[in-house]
């Protein structure tokens, strides 16, 4: 049953996660913070964390560490091919469809049309971890504000926006500045 459920929760986080990896992580969440309590919200933000940093697209990663999480190596498996079946099936016809048709304004206007859904699902995606960073599950009050976490977000902002850093290097930077600071200030 487990297994089932895995498949069935990834094929719809690859058959709805229309522009990409950012936009997959509300549906990742849906599935497996709302829907099935598989992981908090603390754990799910560290699961994109982890998912980013490491090669390959964000919704197969976290469908790989979700499916190892919850059901081990078999459940890796079945989690993954959830989140591939959609994309092989539809990259393939619509490779074929947009090879045929591509020169028609329909379909460019449709493409155009679907730009700004993308930037919706990813700014309010990457609002909500903002806000757990932020707040941390709590109510928003300038009293409970992560103040390093704050401080994190926008020397990387800066970093990756102006300086062009390296994102790798930015993340591993801000990663190390967190750790030694959050120890030395004894913040959990």
């Amino acid at each position: 049953m487990i297994y089932l459920q895995l498949f069935l929760s990834f094929l719809q986080v690859g058959l709805f996660s229309v522009g990409g990896g950012y936009a997959a992580i509300p549906l990742i969440q849906s599935q497996v913070v709302e829907l099935h309590p598989w992981l908090t919200l603390q754990e799910f933000t560290d699961l994109v964390t982890i998912a980013e940093m490491t090669p390959g697209p964000i919704a197969v990663n976290s469908a790989t560490f979700v499916g190892i999480r919850i059901a081990g190596p078999a459940g890796a498996i079945i989690a993954t091919l959830g989140c591939i079946t959609p994309a092989l099936i539809l990259v393939s016809l619509l490779a074929y469809i947009y090879d045929k048709y591509k020169n028609i304004s329909v379909l460019q206007n449709v493409l155009t049309c679907l730009r700004p859904v993308v930037v919706a699902l990813i700014l309010g995606a990457g609002l909500s971890i903002l806000s757990m960073v932020l707040f941390n599950d709590q109510a928003p009050a300038l009293n409970v504000i992560d103040w390093i976490g704050a401080a994190s977000f926008a020397v990387a902002f800066v970093l990756l926006r102006k300086f062009k850093w390296n994102p790798i290097l930015t993340m591993c930077l801000c990663g190390a500045a967190g750790l030694v600071l959050h120890t030395a200030l004894g913040i959990a």
